[in-house]
């Protein structure tokens, strides 16, 4: 089990390294229209950031989340298989036992928790990098010494060390307690709709599911999760933004209020669409990058190359 485990962790970090490449640039997309101002419609969006910045405003923010993906998607992956693993051996006495819906949701809530505690301080530096050239209202903004127009971070390394400065430690995890909220729930809905969709798909007898198969159930599964996780992720992604120039937001209760109070109850599905076009191209990636580099490790292709 030690080998597997490992390898369930190497395998996270290269699905996790395929769907960051493929997810991006739509990820860029979505927190603007989240946390920015005046871009109306997903398409303007796009047309905005391509006009203002080019086919590079797409990748803003890239290398520090590809970089860290190492950390954050093994994890979360590794936790997942393991736990799942270590519940099925404790029940059934098998650890290779297939799984009931009770032991997937455990499963699914324990890499949930444990991937807001890593993917929190990415997501937050993600975000700063990407919101970083907005504009902001000059009415909405205590700009104290910093002047808009310039970034306010030259990289994420700089980030990272202005966020401890001005911060403090907590606020590598400001939004912490929104990316729970989205996060425990979204596991739940992504790892299962998943493992049951590959055994709906996948042929009897067979002893694992096809590319195609893993691709399907792995792009639905994404699409399920990231559209269902849209309001907290709204809010989640408000947090983090928050603070580029301004302190807008005491917490994930006053942030809800308030953008309920300004924007009404239709904010909180801003950037649904485009979460849900782009969580199935990323979870697919994610999901075949995981799936074959595992078999790969584990000198398993004679099952699907003959």
């Amino acid at each position: 089990m030690g080998s597997l485990q490992l390898e369930d962790f190497v395998a996270g970090w290269i699905g996790g390294a395929a769907s960051v490449i493929v997810g991006h640039p739509l990820d860029t997309v979505k927190t603007r229209l989240q946390a920015g101002q005046g871009y109306g419609n997903t398409l303007n969006c796009i047309l905005t950031v391509y006009r203002n910045e080019s086919v590079v405003g797409f990748f803003k923010g890239m290398s520090f989340p590809l970089a860290s993906i190492a950390v954050y998607s093994s994890v979360t992956f590794g936790v997942f298989s393991n736990t799942q693993r270590f519940i099925s051996q404790q029940r059934y006495g098998d650890s290779n036992h297939a799984p009931a819906l009770s032991d997937l949701i455990v499963a699914s809530m324990v890499a949930g928790v444990v991937s807001v505690g890593i993917g929190g301080p990415v997501d937050l530096i993600k975000i700063r990098l990407q919101m970083q050239t907005q504009p902001f209202i000059k009415a909405n903004i205590n700009l104290r010494h910093r002047a808009t127009g310039f970034p306010a971070y030259r990289g994420p390394i700089h980030c990272v060390s202005s966020i401890l400065r001005q911060e403090g430690l907590a606020g590598i995890y400001r939004g912490a307690g929104a990316m729970l909220l989205r996060d425990v729930p979204g596991y739940c809905l992504y790892f299962i709709p998943y493992t049951f969709l590959c055994g709906w798909i996948t042929p009897e007898g067979c002893v694992s599911p096809s590319p195609s198969s893993v691709w399907i159930a792995g792009g639905i599964a994404g699409a399920i999760s990231w559209g269902t996780a849209t309001p907290m992720d709204v809010v989640k992604s408000r947090l983090q933004a928050d603070g580029v120039y301004l302190n807008k937001y005491k917490g994930v209760i006053d942030c809800i209020s308030q953008s309920y109070h300004s924007e009404g109850l239709k904010v909180f599905v801003r950037g649904i669409t485009v979460n849900a076009v782009r969580g199935f191209p990323m979870s697919a990636a994610m999901f075949l990058g995981y799936e074959l580099s595992r078999k790969a490790l584990r000198g398993d292709q004679a099952e699907t190359n003959p």
